[in-house]
Parts: C-alpha cells; sequence; structure tokens
C-alpha cells in the first residue's frame, strides 16, 4: 500500500471515535443506574418492611422515579448518539463505495454487484441496533460483581460460574455458525447477481421460452442459500434459546442459594431479591450477545468485505486542472488486456490522429476494435503503453472533468431513467439551448417533438418503450452534446433506418466542420466515405492505416491478389467470370 493509500473504512471510523466514547461515558452513567432496581428492592424488604414506615416508602420509591427519569434520558442520548454514527458512516462511505462499484465493473463487470451499499447498511443498522449495546454494557460486568460481592461472596461466586457459562455459550455459537454464515451470504450474493443478470434480459428470455430454465437455474442457487442460512440459523436460535433459558434458570436459582444463605444468616431477606434482580442484569448483556449474535456477525461480515474493498482505494488527490483538451490524440505502443481476460486484445499499437481528424477503424470480428476505443476513453486500462490527449496521459486527467469533454455512442446502447432532455444533457444540470441544439445536429429534434411528451418524455430503464433506432439517435444527441472535443461512435448506424443513416452522416460531416476529432467504428461504406483516416485493426494489431483513399486502396490490391491466388489454386472449382471488389470486415 503506498503512502496515497489507506484502509478508507478505518478512516471513516477513526472520524466517529469521539462518537463511541461518549457512548461509552452515558454506559457509565446508565449501568451505575442500573444498580437502583437491587438496591430499592433492598431498602424496601430490609427498611420498609422492618420500620412499615410510609413516608420512608414514599421518599426512596420518589428517588427511584427520578432516577429511573434520568437513565430514560440517558439511554436516549446513547441511542441518538450511536444513530449520528450509523448515518456518519454512511455518509463518509456511501459515495466512496459507489465509485468503487463503477470502477469494479470497469474491471470485472460480470461480478459487479450493488452489495458493497447493503454491506454499508447492514453495518450502519447493527451501529443504530439493540445488539450493540451488549458490547458497551458488558465491560460493567465486575461493578455487578463487586456490588454481589458485598450482598454475599457466594452468590458472587455463583454470578461468576453463570458468565462463564454464557461465555461458552457464546464461543460455540461463534464456532458452529461462522461457517455456514459466510457461506449464506455468498450464496445469496450469488443468487441475487444472478437474478439481476437476468432480469434485464428479460425480453429474450421470454420470447425464446427460457424462463422455466432460468427460473430452475435461480431456484438451485436460491435454495443453496437458504440450506445454509437455515442450518446456521437453526444452529444461532439453539445456543440463543439455551442462552436465555441458562440465564434464567441461573437468576431463579439465585432465589434458592439466596434462601439458604438467609435461613443460615449469613444475607437478609431483602438481600435475596436484591441479588437475583443484580444477577439478572449483570448476565443480561451477555445473554443479548448470544441472541444478536446473527446480527453481529453479518455485521462483521460486512465489515471485513468492505474493508477488503475499501483497503486499497486510493485517497483522491486533488489534480490541476488542465485546459481544454483540442482533440489531438497519440497512441504510443498500447496495449490492452480486457478485465478476466489474460490476453493482450491491443497489441502494440501506435498511432497518431490529428485534431478535427475523422478516423475510420474497421476489421474483424473481435480484432479488437472496441476494446482500442476504451482504452483511448479511459474506460479500460492499459497494461502499457500511453494515449495521450493534447499531450497529457489521459489517465493524469480527472475521469469526471475529461468526460465533459468526450461524446461516446457505444454498440450496446443504455439510456437511463430519466426525461429524453435529461438523457441527453447526461443526466446533469439540462441546458434547454444546449439540449435542443445536439437535437437539432445528430438530427433526432423533429423525432422528439412527435413524442407526447416532447422532450419531457420519460424513458423507462434501459430504454424501455423506444425502438433501437430511436435509442441509439438519442445517444447520438448525448454524444455530442455540449460540444465535446472528442467523440467515438461504435458501430453507430447498428439501428438505424436509411433516414437515420442520413442524419448520422449529417452529424459526423458537421462535426468535421467544427474541428471535433472522431473515431468512427464501422463497415459500412456510406459512413466511412466521411473519413479523412483509416485503420484496419486484426488479431489486436494495426495492419494499415493512413488517409482512407490510401488505405482502400491497398485493401482492394490485397483483395485482388488473394483472389487471384485463389484462382490459381482451385481453377476448376472457381467460377470462370469473377468480379473483383473489396471485402467489407465485419464489425
Amino acid at each position: 500500500m503506498n503512502k496515497h493509500q489507506k484502509n478508507m473504512l478505518n478512516e471513516a471510523l477513526k472520524k466517529v471515535k469521539s462518537g463511541f466514547f461518549y457512548a461509552g461515558f452515558f454506559s457509565l452513567f446508565i449501568n451505575l443506574l442500573m444498580l437502583v432496581p437491587s438496591l430499592y428492592m433492598l431498602q424496601v424488604y430490609d427498611r420498609v418492611m422492618a420500620s412499615k414506615s410510609l413516608d420512608t416508602l414514599f421518599l426512596i420509591t420518589l428517588i427511584v422515579a427520578v432516577l429511573f427519569a434520568v437513565l430514560g434520558i440517558l439511554q436516549f442520548i446513547r441511542s441518538a448518539i450511536l444513530v449520528r454514527v450509523g448515518n456518519k458512516i454512511d455518509l463518509e462511505l456511501n459515495k466512496l463505495l459507489y465509485d468503487r462499484i463503477f470502477e469494479q465493473a470497469k474491471l470485472n463487470p460480470a461480478k459487479v454487484s450493488s452489495s458493497p451499499i447493503s454491506d454499508l447498511t447492514k453495518l450502519r443498522q447493527y451501529i443504530t441496533g439493540q445488539g450493540i449495546f451488549a458490547f458497551f454494557d458488558a465491560p460493567w460486568f465486575p461493578i455487578y460483581l463487586t456490588v454481589m460481592y458485598f450482598f454475599s461472596p457466594k452468590l458472587a461466586y455463583f454470578t461468576i460460574f453463570a458468565a462463564i457459562v454464557l461465555i461458552v455459550i457464546t464461543f460455540i455459537t461463534e464456532i458452529t455458525t461462522k461457517k455456514g454464515l459466510a457461506e449464506a451470504n455468498i450464496l445469496h450474493s450469488q443468487s441475487q447477481m444472478f437474478l439481476n443478470k437476468n432480469i434485464q434480459n428479460a425480453e429474450v428470455i421470454h420470447a425464446m421460452g427460457m424462463r422455466d430454465d432460468i427460473k430452475n437455474r435461480w431456484l438451485s442457487k436460491h435454495l443453496g442459500f437458504l440450506s445454509a442460512q437455515s442450518d446456521a440459523s437453526s444452529k444461532a436460535g439453539k445456543w440463543a434459546n439455551t442462552s436465555k433459558t441458562l440465564r434464567q434458570f441461573f437468576q431463579s436459582l439465585t432465589y434458592g442459594i439466596g434462601a439458604y444463605l438467609a435461613i443460615n444468616g449469613e444475607i437478609s431477606a431483602g438481600t435475596i431479591i436484591a441479588g437475583a434482580v443484580l444477577m439478572g442484569r449483570a448476565l443480561a448483556p451477555l445473554d443479548l450477545i448470544v441472541t444478536s449474535w446473527k446480527g453481529f456477525a453479518d455485521a462483521k461480515g460486512a465489515y471485513y468485505r468492505l474493508q477488503q474493498l475499501l483497503k486499497e482505494t486510493e485517497e483522491k488527490i486533488e489534480r490541476m486542472d488542465l485546459p481544454k483538451p483540442k482533440g489531438e490524440l497519440r497512441l504510443e505502443r498500447v496495449v490492452v488486456v480486457p478485465p478476466m481476460s489474460k490476453q493482450p486484445s491491443i497489441k502494440g499499437v501506435t498511432m497518431f490522429i490529428p485534431q478535427g481528424s475523422i478516423l475510420g477503424i474497421i476489421g474483424p470480428s473481435g480484432s479488437g476494435k472496441s476494446t482500442l476505443v476504451r482504452a483511448i476513453l479511459g474506460v479500460w486500462p492499459i497494461l502499457q503503453g500511453k494515449v495521450r490527449i493534447d499531450g497529457s496521459d489521459i489517465h493524469q486527467w480527472d475521469s469526471v472533468k475529461l468526460g465533459k469533454y468526450l461524446g461516446y455512442l457505444p454498440q450496446d446502447i443504455e439510456l437511463l431513467e430519466g426525461s429524453i432532455a435529461e438523457n441527453i444533457a447526461r443526466l446533469g444540470k439540462v441546458d434547454s439551448n444546449k439540449v435542443i441544439e445536439a437535437a437539432k445536429i445528430s438530427g433526432v429534434h423533429d423525432m422528439i417533438l412527435k413524442f407526447p411528451q416532447g422532450y419531457d418524455t420519460i424513458i423507462g430503464p434501459g430504454g424501455i418503450g423506444l425502438s433501437g433506432g430511436q435509442r441509439q439517435r438519442i445517444a447520438l444527441a448525448r454524444a455530442i452534446y455540449n460540444d465535446p472535443v472528442l467523440v467515438v461512435l461504435d458501430e453507430p448506424n447498428s439501428n438505424l433506418d436509411e433516414a437515420g443513416e442520413e442524419a448520422l452522416k449529417k452529424t459526423i460531416l458537421y462535426l468535421r466542420e467544427k474541428g471535433t476529432t472522431v473515431i468512427i467504428i464501422s463497415h459500412k461504406q456510406n459512413i466511412l466515405s466521411t473519413t479523412n483516416l483509416l485503420a484496419v485493426i486484426q488479431d489486436g494489431a494495426l495492419k494499415l492505416y493512413g488517409p482512407t483513399r490510401d488505405v482502400l486502396l491497398k485493401l482492394q490490391e490485397l483483395n485482388t491478389k488473394n483472389k487471384s491466388t485463389q484462382q490459381k489454386q482451385k481453377p476448376k472449382q472457381e467460377p470462370k467470370n469473377m468480379s473483383v471488389s473489396l471485402s467489407k470486415p465485419s464489425s
């Protein structure tokens, strides 16, 4: 861990340690006041009953009432402190966790989930719940034991024995449930992730009758989780009930022991009641630890998972603001390994893209075209080499600030919940003039006006309610919103009709006139005709690069040469009149 890295969870806990200190401070007085019921019983039985003085009874009852009022106020304050502590921890970490989830989504999209936010909730709920009070109250056990010793050493010894039994049960609970609870948490996470992923593909699953098969797979994972959780909960419940029963038994047995001691003249009759009440209070925190063990185990597991997630989080460094880029790109021997892969998809690509260039990228499917543009945009990390924008390493930029100057239309188009205007404005503050300008440039303005609420039309998750072509055209307007200096279009016409393609072509020509750098992945000739540079990617390597006309001529020469070679090798199997044409590389 370098000097810019720290355990952010521990840092957040350090910021609220004063809250825990105050909760412990109030616990001191709370536990001292917990002695009141025993002392009250002692005074009633030994003093009031002996003297039969109603004035004494009234006075000590009034004092006890006041003390119980103070006790209630102190308990309320302690609870309020812990609620604020829990909220403070949440506020310190929720944005950081949100960022980490998205960072994980880039590096390991198959395993990403929102479970860290759930873990933070579990931790906060435990801190604000009843279970944590046991850890504040248990350290005051020696105070109760000391008072018990003054009542009778034998009652103190019996209390120690009962406490040891409950502590042993606590350790047994930990040992017998730890593995099961951990397994249940893992299975629950897998089950939820599997369900969420398939909900996103509900249309395909429904159309091809896959629902029952998918349901059976989910059910298998879910039943595994239920089995593991039920087994762990059953064991925890068994020991919790044992602890509760034994505590009640020990407390009742105190009456018998006290009676024996009173008969022998070692204690008074009032001490019997006071000792039993005091013993119950002394053992209550230990019993609460056992009965709330599942909540504690869940919180502890959440803590360790959050710690693991955040321990390598770099402390955010305030970077000096760089001037607005112009759009010049330089790739220096770039090597990229996609997430969850061990083999590079881009192998040493070097390329210079002047500002205002319209670059087309073509190549066979799986050749690394989309991987290359993701590296250019800083979405995927670079194993070796550099991507520079206006001479600066793209990773020297704050990604949020740089993103304001970039536009991206990916293959898999995802519109977000909100209005059409909000989507075009990238869910930021909607500037009506800029939104309409982007829509007009991309040729989607008239289409939007035909919707019932126009730009205020609400889009469902993922763009529900829109056709593929409509989503693609709105996403194009989003990509060019606020005049980005670099626009990347990955198969921008895959869902477009003739009118949509014409609008796309006009948009690219507009960007070229404006001096915007544009990168287009496509194999359709009408879009490639707008480019002035063309790159051919094959097997992750840059095979050809240069002016579009020169690269196309070179490809045609290579195609002609290949056809000629094939005709010589298989003259009898080839048609006599073979027209030579440029084969269109697939996307």
